[in-house]
């Protein structure tokens, strides 16, 4: 799954201030660990996604387009 909820997001919310108060238990913390991974690799999709979409006009009027050009470097597979 690469899109979090809000419910996710409050948890490792949660889950991180609960760390710094009182400490975690391992099951809590596998449980941060796992949600902070998906969370990242949301984050790395969408902005992939967004840059794969930027198009520059260069001064001759062409239009480049990046995500053609560089898209499929790096592409983090989900």
């Amino acid at each position: 799954m690469t899109k979090m909820n809000q419910e996710k997001i409050d948890r490792i919310n949660a889950l991180y201030h609960k760390s710094q108060s009182v400490g975690l238990s391992p099951e809590e913390q596998e449980e941060q660990a796992a949600l902070r991974k998906e969370y990242i690799e949301a984050i790395r999709k969408n902005l992939r996604g967004t840059l794969n979409s930027i198009q520059i006009k260069e001064k001759d009027g062409s239009i480049t387009d990046l995500g053609r050009k560089y898209g499929n470097v790096g592409t983090v597979k989900s």
